[in-house]
Order: C-alpha cells, then structure tokens, then sequence
C-alpha cells in the first residue's frame, strides 16, 4: 500500500440520506489512519432531501490539514453500482484499494487502520487476496423497538445467513465479503460491477473475483455498525428484494447455492405435497415449524413481551418475503428498491 497520496478511496453512494448522512461522513472523517493516507468520494443519486446540503456543508467546514479529502458527485444512474464504477474513472493514481461504504452506516475511528493492518498481514500469506469484509452489528444505542427486535432477529440461528450479516470470529476465506475493501487492480481486471444487478450486486462481484482466481476474506475486529429497518413493512420488502435477487445471482453463479435459504421454499414445497395426500400429515410441518417460531420467541422473552413476540412474527416475515422473492426472480425483470422509504 502506498503513502505518498491517498492509497484508499471509500466510496460511498447515497439518496436521500438526510438522516444518517452527517454521522456516517463524521466517523469517515475522524479515523486514526492518516490523512493524507485516504479520502472520500460521495455519489448522490439524486437525493431530494437534505443530503447534499448537508455534505456540502460539512465540505465547507473540513480542515485540510486534519480531514482527508471530501468529494461530491452525481450519480446520474441513481443506483449503487453504477456510483461505484463512476467511482473507477474518478480515482486518482495513487488509489490502490477501495472501500465499499453506504449512508447508513458508522464504523469506528480505527476502522480504516484495522483494515489496513489485517490486509497486511493476510496478503503476506495471500498474494491473491482482492477482497477483505468486517462483521456487521446493530447500532444498539440508537435502536428503537422495531429495529432492536430486527437486530435480534438477525442474531437468530433462523434469521442469519452466511453473507452481509453473518456473526463470526474468526478470520477466513468468504465467499461475500461485507463492506469489503477491494484492490482496485482486481476490480478493474473483473471490470467492475454488473450494472444490471440493481441489489446483490456485491454478491456478483465476489463470484465472479474468485473465477478470476482472486481470495477474498472476511475479518471480525472491524465493525460496522448499520442501522436496521424501522417497520416491518420495510423489513418485509428487504427480504422479498433480497430472495428475488438471490434468484438473479443464482442464474449468473449457481455455485452461490446455499441449502439453508431454501428450507423455507422446501418446507413450502413438503407441505403442500402433504396437503395432497392428507391434511392431516400437512399439519405436522406446520405445528413443528410454529414450535420452533415459538422457542425463538422464548429465547428473547428476557429483552420483554414485545421481543416474545416480535421476533418470531420477524422470521416469519424473513422467511416469507425471502422466499415469495426466490419465485419472483424467476419471472420478473429487477427494479428499484422500495424497502428504505
């Protein structure tokens, strides 16, 4: 990694992210790592909020001697992987990795010299290595009811997955780094992301960087803290976008096939067949998948009655949107995403 100029460049696109903005660009700015060592290239989509008055203002306000470089551009596409190969043509030189980043989320003020320090060490043993994630959390001080029962929800054996959210702790190979710091020389070798993957486009990238004959690794000291949906109305859409794009990904990479994403579809499948036979045999997948619904909510009993409740009504959500979307991309073209709104 060089110094001389920034060697990093996080990118990060937004819409209308009025609300977070401010304190996602502040935990960016204010990083131990040097700097002179990174900046910050922001793609706004659009926004029809406050969020580019708010960064403008902030851009205003930077002390160039204590802050790293603070970019602005538009986003013309609106989406993110089109900001994030816009941001490929910008990139100064001197830029030899990239940090995925979105306006929803904070890290930590060593979060940047964490990354730095573990891709050393691992690219030691790995000169192959392209890509390395960090472990996502719930920004549990800022939580409201709904977002404390989401983020348990995802803590769940039955609510994770292996990919963004996924609790580890240990560091290792993966096939889907979360907000991963990329070599930019394996991005351009793979030619960035796939534009038509409007969501799951990090999931397309991470296959087809390990075709290439690129490793990717995922290391758990780093944290990213996201904040989690407020309704479970937009948790619902997230888990429809989700599985329809997971669909989309599995056409282009069937070596992306996890089992455990499909034992919703599969017990869908089971009981309707039971169903056919007898209504009584389609009863026993039915009442075993409600106990286990209600041992998950005993499990949260402790954090109260609205846990109890919350997250069993939460996987039930999870694994019903996820699923309704798997048969969705199959007869569907892609578009945008509603779950943020």
């Amino acid at each position: 990694m060089r110094t001389q100029g920034p060697w990093l460049a996080t990118v990060l696109p937004v819409l209308d992210e009025e609300a977070h903005i401010e304190a996602c660009l502040r935990s960016l700015l204010d990083q131990s790592l040097p700097s002179t060592e990174h900046m910050i290239m922001v793609f706004d989509g659009g926004s029809s909020d406050a969020t580019q008055e708010i960064i403008r203002s902030i851009q205003e306000g930077l002390d160039k001697e204590k802050h790293p470089v603070l970019q602005l551009y538009d986003n013309p596409e609106r989406f993110v992987p089109h900001a994030r190969n816009l941001a490929l043509k910008h990139l100064p030189d001197s830029v030899t990795h990239v940090l995925e980043f979105n306006g929803h989320i904070e890290v930590y003020s060593n979060h940047l010299e964490q990354l730095k320090s573990a891709w050393n060490r691992l690219e030691s043993g790995h000169p192959n290595i392209g890509g390395l994630g960090c472990r996502v959390i719930g920004d549990e001080k800022q939580q409201g009811k709904i977002e404390s029962i989401l983020d348990s929800t995802l803590k769940s054996p039955l609510g994770g997955s292996n990919g963004q959210f996924a609790i580890f702790d240990q560091e290792g190979p993966t096939n889907v780094p979360a907000f991963a710091l990329h070599l930019r020389s394996a991005l351009e070798a793979v030619n960035g992301w796939d534009e038509s993957f409007l969501t799951s486009q990090d999931s397309d990238l991470s296959m087809r960087m390990l075709n290439a004959g690129y490793e990717l690794f995922r290391t758990p000291e780093p944290l990213v803290k996201m904040r989690r949906r407020t309704s479970f109305r937009s948790w619902f859409l997230m888990s429809h976008r989700y599985g329809f794009w997971r669909t989309k990904v599995l056409l282009k990479h069937p070596q992306r096939f996890v089992l455990r994403e499909f034992l919703p579809l599969i017990g869908l499948f089971a009981t309707t067949l039971l169903l056919m036979i007898s209504p009584n045999l389609a009863l026993i997948p039915l009442i075993a998948y409600g106990g286990v619904l209600l041992l998950s909510g005993l499990v949260h009993f402790k954090k109260g009655i609205s846990h109890a409740l919350g997250v069993p009504f939460s996987i039930f959500l999870l694994h019903t949107g996820f699923t309704l979307g798997l048969i969705d991309g199959c007869v569907r073209k892609g578009r945008a995403s509603r779950d943020r709104t």
